[in-house]
């Protein structure tokens, strides 16, 4: 007999061998279709496997967001099945659940079409209704490599000849399809309710460019109709929101082949965003104590072997070769900033030091996941490096959380928070990573922040905080970073003079706020959808006369404006006013002035807001003066 304790509930003693099924029934947990897996001391696990030992149980429901990613896990199954049925000779790679959704690869000799989604989507309704169990069998390598070489499943088959030879494996069955998984799935397919397959995309096998390219199936999944109809509408709106096709209506940015995949070219909108954004980053880092510096853009490559890039980071790089030297392009900041803290002897009265530089690096990103702005080759970050005492390190860290959140208030961001912890492929010591750990863990139990562990997720020199950004349509996206580091100041060799006269060594903070600001850009075009507020419009007023009699007035208008400081346009084109109006409204201006014979003569303004609203007679002076005050760059209201 083995112990079962109910999570928060009773417990009893059950027969080894007893299914979590079985075992939430008899304590009480009704038998329902909302309840998919269970949690058996913290992993999830089918309803019918088999327990083996005393331990804890916990049912996982349909509506939690457990729940959620094990059926959009057997949706991708499902998918799978109807694509294999319906395409002969297909060949199958991957297949996870993502954020929202879920995607397979296939080879397939021809590209999918949007007919062909249809076609899939109507298979995969009648594999549901047909309510087959997905059944778990644990195999061994040789016994799991057999079948697929069997079955022509080459992909499958490499996956397998990376696995170690003793390690035991499972396989999947609904129906007659087969797949290589760990599971857990949803007891039957007759739980996939909601589903639709959204778009088609090209992948290479293992994000290689030198394998082949794969179609990916991209589809979502819920536990209702209605969810799953909300979350189409989304997606309907997030396609009226993409940053891309809003960066050319708007005049924001180009990015052009003949330029190189994942450069941006920004025009003067979207370079004059920018700037007010990289104003705003300067003034904030200033009040707060940093000092601004910046480092060049190639290094030599010795500095990139001490710091750990090369032997950890270096096919994201790029390398150039001057005179017999060779030197890395940066792809972080970091490394100059620690020569500049080398630059001479430092006292622990000078710490805690803070080096932020608006820099811009390069990274080696795979064409296939580049993406408008927020996934470029290019890119600048508000970079800061922090060098304090260990005894610094928590405050320092609560500060960069504050400074997070106070400015997210500002541009209208709810977060989430995560903390990644050490990855296979690190350097430092156990001691130093524990040391980094603890230190971003105490800082969030400071400040009370509720925050989600990414096991391995970490930066390969030091664990580290990411701050989720979540925009107007509830989609998450990585931006703020804290990572804590022992490891490189003791490779650079950092030390600072302590109260006893001797000399020790510091812990570097490193850290950014908005991130990549091209990746932010993005961010804020499709959070706003291009209606910026006003003292962040590139454009935030636009002068339209009705006629060439009061261009003279207009002129002046301008001019007093400009004066002022607003970012004004005079739209003195032979067009109508009608027409003249709409197409500001399509830039999202925040302002239209309309100007007449009556505001000439009374020397004042129609104003026309982008929602539709009209200001009558208003005053020149009062409406100069309610611009300045909208358009003022806002001061960050206190978080805690």
């Amino acid at each position: 007999m083995i112990k079962i304790q109910l999570e928060q509930g009773p417990s009893r003693e059950e027969p080894e061998g007893v299914t979590p099924g079985q075992a939430l029934k008899d304590l009480g947990v009704a038998a329902d279709r909302q309840v998919v897996a269970a949690s058996v001391d913290g992993e999830l696990l089918d309803l019918t496997r088999p327990l083996e030992r005393d331990c804890t149980l916990a049912p996982v429901r349909l509506d939690s967001p457990q729940g959620l990613e094990i059926m959009r896990h057997s949706a991708a199954h499902v998918m799978a099945e109807a694509v294999r049925s319906l395409f002969p000779g297909v060949k199958i790679a991957i297949g996870p659940a993502i954020e929202a959704g879920f995607y397979y690869d296939f080879d397939v000799p021809e590209p999918f079409t949007p007919e062909d989604l249809a076609r899939i989507e109507k298979r995969m309704a009648q594999i549901v209704k047909r309510n087959l169990p997905f059944a778990r069998r644990e195999v061994s390598r040789d016994e799991a490599l057999r079948l697929f070489q069997d079955q022509g499943e080459t992909y499958k088959v490499e996956i397998l000849e990376d696995i170690p030879a003793d390690q035991a494996l499972s396989l999947y069955q609904q129906g007659d399809f087969v797949d290589l998984c760990r599971g857990p799935h949803v007891p039957s397919t007759g739980y996939i309710k909601a589903f639709k397959l959204t778009s088609i995309s090209g992948a290479y096998w293992r994000g290689d460019e030198h394998r082949p390219m794969l179609q990916r199936l991209y589809g979502t999944a819920f536990a209702t109709p209605e969810e799953l109809q909300r979350h189409l509408e989304l997606l309907e709106e997030a396609k009226r929101r993409d940053h891309r096709r809003l960066g050319r209506e708007l005049g924001l940015f180009l990015i052009e082949e003949e330029a190189g995949p994942g450069m941006v070219i920004y025009l003067p909108k979207g370079a004059l965003l920018r700037s007010l954004i990289e104003d705003f980053e300067r003034r904030e880092h200033l009040r707060r104590g940093y000092q601004i510096v910046m480092g060049p853009q190639m290094l030599k490559a010795d500095l990139w072997k001490r710091s750990g890039h090369w032997d950890n980071y270096r096919d994201n790089m790029y390398f150039s070769q001057v005179e017999e030297t060779l030197y890395g392009i940066k792809p972080m900041n970091c490394v100059a900033h620690m020569l500049i803290y080398k630059s001479r002897v430092r006292s622990y009265r000078e710490l805690p030091l803070r080096f932020f530089e608006l820099g811009t690096v390069l990274r080696h990103e795979r064409s296939g996941v580049l993406h408008g702005l927020t996934r470029v080759r290019q890119f600048t970050q508000d970079d800061a490096h922090i060098i304090c005492t260990e005894e610094q390190v928590e405050s320092e860290i609560t500060g960069v959380l504050d400074f997070v959140f106070e400015v997210m208030a500002i541009f209208g961001f709810e977060y989430e928070v995560e903390l990644s912890t050490r990855p296979e492929k690190s350097i430092g010591s156990d001691a130093e990573w524990e040391l980094a750990t603890n230190a971003l863990k105490g800082a969030l139990k400071t400040r009370s922040l509720p925050y989600h562990i990414c096991e391995g997720e970490g930066a390969f020199y030091g664990p580290k905080i990411d701050i989720k950004l979540k925009d107007a349509l509830q989609r998450r996206w990585q931006c703020a970073t804290i990572q804590c580091d022992f490891t490189l100041p003791e490779r650079f060799d950092l030390t600072y003079v302590a109260a006893d006269g001797q000399r020790h060594r510091p812990v570097m903070l490193h850290r950014v706020i908005l991130g990549s600001l091209e990746r932010f850009m993005g961010v804020l075009v499709e959070h706003y959808a291009g209606a910026f507020p006003v003292w962040l419009a590139p454009v935030q007023v636009v002068l339209l006369p009705i006629t060439d009699r009061v261009h003279d007035y207009a002129q002046e208008i301008y001019d007093l404006m400009r004066a002022a400081g607003l970012r004004v346009e005079l739209d003195t084109r032979p067009e109508t006013l009608r027409y003249k109006i709409r197409e500001a409204q399509m830039q999202k201006i925040p302002y239209m002035v309309v100007i007449g014979d009556r505001e000439a003569e009374s020397r004042t303004l129609s104003p026309r807001l982008r929602d539709g609203t009209e200001w009558k007679d208003m005053p020149l002076e009062t409406f100069i003066e309610w611009v300045q005050e909208e358009g003022r760059i806002p001061t960050p209201a206190k978080s805690r």
